[in-house]
């Protein structure tokens, strides 16, 4: 079945059973993609959201030991400008097994399974040099969390999953359509995936989804890689008691009304540890730029170019919570608070930067901003084009607007283009069954379900 086409772009033919992912190795640009709305910044003075964090200040600075490591900066001509990175056509998921989607998004049974998972990632976490995750072999040193890949390019498919705010159900179904695609591939290498972060809050099931992701890292972590979202770096545990610096805040809640669960809290404290150490930003070779928020902002730009330090703290802040204004040509950095707003000029800035400095940038994939169809390529970076990609299937509590149920996204890389968009059409039983829309009863567990 062949979806309609958004205004102005164009939409893959969804792809038979016996071959849900057809090649991007021909990507064709399209120009209008979907616009969602992105969620309010806080003005001064005004209570903390999701957009707003500790001082800039709170940042952890890097260890005397791994700011010597950091090379002089050297300072390249701009190079000519190139032409935008091809945007691939969204590829319409209608027909994964939806049965089993629903079979492995088995809360009960993933808990069941919590003790040795949170055992295996502990022991992985605890080897000298680390658990050996993807892209830690291209860490300058054991402190860099804004990598330059330089390893040339895997074997196998590379895919991105945004934010995931507990939503258990989106992530069986991503993984799902990795798993089709890579059966129907003639790649026998396995797949790999990036996470963009922002794994709980907002409700669902955010202990069942870390538990998921540590049983990939524990199961291959050379093949899984975390970067780090503004929830994620946003809890703490002190001690004694989980706390976080955002809201909603509803997960470090949770972990501390369940502190008399061992198991329960050494999980939190393993995602305090394994977002610690996560990278803020991956900069591949052909350009593209990974990342949950954005970019090192205008104002830091001089600093930069004097220390070509990537690892500074404020930078490192901008990969997190910076967010993409859609239209706007440029927008003043905030360093009161966390969650300034950047332009499409902003990106073009860092990138002609970005190749001045040795790592050039002329695209982005990045989470973030929970846009309505859960991703968006704003016409105005056409440039220099970011793809923002969600995995959620429902609306969150502080989306104010649209259908309860939602159509999640992943987005598999491709070479010298931004990443391909797949759309994974989730029965609407399913996520009400997963997910009770207020004031409706959930579909009870076994109804059955449309394939």
């Amino acid at each position: 079945m062949a979806a309609a086409p958004q205004p102005g772009g164009q939409r893959a033919e969804e792809a038979p059973a016996a071959a849900p992912c057809p090649p991007a190795t021909d990507p064709a640009i399209f120009g209008q993609a979907a616009l969602g709305a992105i969620d309010p910044l806080p003005g001064a003075g005004e209570a903390a959201t999701d957009a707003s964090g500790p001082p800039l200040g709170a940042s952890e600075p890097l260890p005397d030991a791994a700011a010597e490591q950091t090379p002089a900066p050297v300072i390249l001509p701009v190079p000519p400008a190139a032409s935008p990175p091809a945007t691939p056509p969204v590829v319409e998921v209608h027909s994964l097994d939806w049965q089993g989607v629903r079979a492995a998004a088995d809360a009960p049974a993933i808990r069941a399974r919590m003790h040795g998972v949170v055992q295996r990632l502990e022991t992985l976490l605890d080897q000298a040099g680390g658990p050996g995750m993807l892209f830690d072999s291209d860490r300058a040193h054991a402190d860099d969390r804004a990598i330059r890949v330089t390893a040339p390019a895997a074997p196998g498919p590379l895919w991105v999953i945004g934010d995931l705010h507990g939503d258990l159900l989106a992530l069986e179904s991503a993984l799902a359509q990795i798993q089709a695609c890579a059966h129907a591939s003639a790649d026998a290498a396995p797949p790999r995936i990036i996470f963009l972060g922002d794994f709980f809050d907002d409700e669902g099931y955010g202990l069942e989804v870390l538990l998921r992701v540590f049983e990939l890292i524990a199961e291959a972590p050379q093949q899984v890689c975390i970067v780090a979202g503004n929830h994620d770096e946003a809890l703490s545990w002190d001690g004694s008691r989980f706390a976080s610096s955002v809201s909603p805040s509803d997960f470090a809640d949770f972990l501390n009304a369940h502190l008399a669960h061992e198991w329960i809290e050494r999980a939190g404290k393993l995602a305090v540890r394994l977002i610690a150490r996560a990278p803020r930003a991956l900069f591949f070779p052909d350009g593209l730029l990974v990342a949950h928020g954005g970019f090192p902002l205008a104002d830091l730009h001089a600093r930069l170019v004097e220390t070509g330090d990537w690892n500074d703290p404020a930078c490192l802040t901008d990969f997190v919570w910076s967010r993409a204004h859609p239209k706007a040509r440029r927008k003043m950095p905030n360093r009161f608070a966390h969650g300034s707003q950047f332009g499409y000029e902003d990106f073009a800035d860092f990138c002609a930067l970005s190749a001045r400095l040795g790592r050039p940038v002329s695209h982005m994939v990045r989470g973030h901003d929970h846009v309505e169809e859960r991703y968006a390529v704003y016409p105005a970076y056409q440039a220099h084009p970011i793809l923002t990609t969600v995995a959620l299937s429902r609306r969150l509590g502080r989306e104010q607007f649209g259908p309860f149920e939602r159509v999640p996204t992943l987005a598999r890389v491709v070479e010298a283009a931004l990443p391909q968009v797949h759309r994974l059409h989730v029965p609407a039983e399913l996520v009400r069954e997963m997910f009770a829309q207020p004031g409706t009863e959930p579909v009870p567990a076994g109804a059955q379900v449309q394939p």
